[in-house]
């Protein structure tokens, strides 16, 4: 169990003061020009040492990450972006990050800038965060006011731009590469990778873009070492982690815990357990919308929350959205109601996007209400399979894998839904 004093979002429930005043008093921005004073290529070095990995769903080491900008600039600028879009369904943690800790997130982005060069920050929030928006500008500019960041940041003569840019509501501009063409103005549409951003990325500069989450523990592991972010978590899985758990608990929450924690302890530790005792789980969905769902019975026994274990039971951590379903869940519904939100949220610039989008959709219309063939589940999970691997971007994968999970775990439901349609005893529920 992760204990208080190792928590790295110290304010993470707005309990305390979370202008710059009361981050300075809850241990934030001390030290930084010390750190900044040790060099880039320490930071760095630091980063890789800690194991961190990135929080924003691929899980992607961050040191290495952030090595892969240029050692010399070639006289173009080099820029940090911060993917605050947090459009995945079920995610709500860096939303409490910039409305209660916004001070983590600022001086994080100061010191990764610095460590790659970056003298222009920009924070790419989500459309539908006004408040955390409007809470993360008054921190923004607090910061300036102090000489935190600005021409002569925390006075070591680095300058540092930070910019905080509204989007307008779109998933697709949670794609890293649709992130930046719609900071550039242009429609929120992936790009075609090589060049990576690294390579050619904003306005065709050197960029790294790195989620919330990922920016805002920086500082803390500098401070503490890297060996005690390490120190949490199995091996490959290093650190603390926040978990948005949703759903079907006595008690849902955002909760920061030690990666590699099991699903009962962090349902029953800080959730109170499964509505209706645990013999009432039906279903979880370990990692935002887009990672298949596990039965019950895998997510009893030792299950494991990092990255990991669950890509080893063919699901995934994702963003550490928990989304908990108990048996009243029409299992078939729910992944139908996600299958139309991609089809809804898909840029259609890829044909097995979006052609393949809209027909797993039609076919799952007739799941849910048992009018379809007992065949049409091999042939939706074919399609399945087109359209995974076979995008520009993750959307594709992202649709597919919620009902391939439903076929692999939940077929039989299915099966019986059809017969049941069949023979005309469909369940009111099941027939809505």
């Amino acid at each position: 169990m992760l204990e208080d004093k190792d928590r790295i979002f110290t304010n993470l429930y707005g309990m305390h003061d979370r202008t710059l005043a009361g981050a300075k008093a809850r241990g934030h921005w001390d030290g930084t020009k010390g750190i900044l004073d040790k060099g880039r290529d320490w930071i760095i070095d630091q980063m890789k040492a800690s194991g961190l990995r990135g929080r924003g769903g691929a899980g992607f080491p961050t040191g290495l990450k952030w090595s892969f900008m240029p050692k010399e600039s070639d006289g173009r600028p080099a820029y940090l972006v911060v993917n605050a879009d947090e459009s995945e369904p079920g995610t709500c943690k860096d939303r409490e990050i910039m409305r209660h800790d916004p001070h983590t997130l600022i001086e994080g982005c100061l010191i990764a800038s610095f460590a790659m060069q970056a003298h222009a920050c920009y924070i790419y929030i989500r459309g539908e965060y006004i408040r955390e928006k409007e809470a993360l500008q008054a921190a923004i500019d607090e910061a300036y006011e102090a000489g935190l960041i600005g021409p002569n940041a925390c006075g070591t003569g680095w300058e540092f731009e930070l910019y905080l840019h509204h989007g307008a509501g779109a998933y697709i501009c949670g794609e890293e590469t649709a992130l930046l063409e719609s900071l550039e103005g242009k429609k929120g549409m992936p790009r075609m990778k090589p060049p990576f951003p690294a390579g050619a990325g904003l306005y065709g500069c050197p960029t790294t873009v790195n989620n919330v989450e990922s920016i805002a523990v920086v500082p803390t592991i500098l401070r503490r070492g890297p060996e005690w972010f390490a120190g949490f978590g199995r091996p490959n899985n290093a650190g603390t982690k926040l978990f948005a758990i949703s759903g079907h608990v006595n008690a849902p929450c955002v909760v920061e815990e030690a990666m590699s924690i099991t699903f009962e302890e962090l349902i029953d530790r800080h959730c109170g357990g499964i509505r209706g005792g645990w013999d009432n789980l039906k279903a979880v969905i370990p990692g935002g919308s887009s990672v298949p769902c596990l039965p019950a019975s895998m997510m009893r026994d030792n299950a494991i929350m990092d990255f990991d274990w669950l890509r080893e039971q063919r699901s995934g951590l994702g963003t550490a959205a928990v989304i908990v379903m108990d048996q009243s869940t029409d299992i078939i519904k729910a992944i139908w109601r996600l299958s139309k939100f991609y089809k809804h949220e898909s840029c259609g610039q890829c044909t097995p996007c979006r052609e393949g989008t809209g027909w797993m959709m039609r076919v799952m219309d007739r799941l849910v209400k048992g009018e379809a063939e007992v065949e049409e589940i091999d042939m939706l999970l074919d399609v399945t399979k087109q359209v995974e691997g076979h995008t520009i971007c993750a959307l594709g994968d992202a649709a597919a894998w919620p009902i391939q999970g439903l076929i692999r775990h939940f077929r039989d439901e299915i099966e019986d839904r059809i017969k049941a349609k069949r023979t005309g005893k469909m369940s009111a529920v099941a027939a809505e």
